[in-house]
């Protein structure tokens, strides 16, 4: 299962950037976040853990897989039977930024999250893509 959501934000990369990797802030920006704590202390790089409050769900651990400092970092979580992988994205495209939020279900019961968890999934990849050019171009 992959949804993609992508948005054309008038701002600069550094802004979009910060956003993004200011993970505990997203709840100010985005209705699909209740809470989200970073589990280590420094800069959020690869190896970074955070836990995120959903408002609807438990609770999930991601853990930071790759990241490339304004283009995009990656970050995973699972559960029996299910590993979730969320990328987040920005190209300069010269007088805009295109950021796109990708995420992905595999593993044996992908199949029941597509089925129970599909609608919501894409409801909260829109309100993170709308949140996210709306901080970016009001901040």
């Amino acid at each position: 299962m992959r949804y993609v959501r992508a948005e054309t934000i008038h701002a600069s990369a550094e802004r979009v950037w910060q956003l993004l990797v200011d993970v505990e802030g997203w709840p100010s920006w985005s209705e699909s976040m209740r809470e989200i704590t970073r589990l280590d202390d420094g800069p959020f790089a690869v190896g970074s853990r955070s836990r995120v409050t959903q408002p609807t769900g438990r609770p999930m651990e991601w853990t930071v897989t790759e990241l490339e400092p304004l283009r995009n970092f990656t970050w995973t979580a699972g559960q029996p039977g299910m590993s979730f992988v969320a990328v987040h994205r920005i190209q300069d495209e010269g007088n805009h930024l295109r950021a796109e939020l990708e995420f992905l279900v595999s593993g044996a019961m992908a199949w029941l999250a597509r089925l129970i968890a599909g609608p919501r999934i894409r409801k909260y990849l829109d309100m993170e893509i709308t949140g996210l050019k709306r901080a970016a171009e009001n901040g």
